[in-house]
């Protein structure tokens, strides 16, 4: 597979750990809107540090929107899923879906709407 193959390039930045269950967790949020101390409390075992790192590539894909209250003691940072974002969304409900179908050892979903898991 060549470099170049927009699968193998979308497969490269989705792939990255954390990735889909940040978006899925900004999904969660209302107005798919979450703070970046609220992500990182749902996603037990992510530091700051890479939480920071896969926001920011998020934002530079488009997928999310940042916005920075400065005005407030610490400086507040919201992140939004954009229209592309909540296409990606999508992705990750069908491949939910393939994997309750197919995956031989998966435990029954709790929850069928992404929007009420709790992963």
């Amino acid at each position: 597979m060549q470099d170049e193959c927009t699968v193998n390039q979308t497969v490269k930045y989705l792939g990255k750990k954390w990735m889909l269950l940040i978006i899925l967790e900004l999904y969660k949020g209302e107005g798919y809107t979450r703070r970046f101390t609220e992500v990182r409390e749902r996603l037990p075992g992510i530091t700051a540090k890479v939480l920071s790192a896969r926001l920011k590539e998020l934002e530079e894909e488009g997928l999310v929107e940042k916005r920075v209250e400065a005005g407030t003691v610490p400086v507040r940072s919201e992140y939004t899923l954009t229209g592309s974002g909540l296409a990606m969304v999508e992705v990750i409900k069908v491949i939910k879906r393939w994997a309750l179908r197919w995956k031989i050892d998966n435990l029954a979903c709790g929850a069928q709407d992404c929007h009420d898991c709790v992963l």
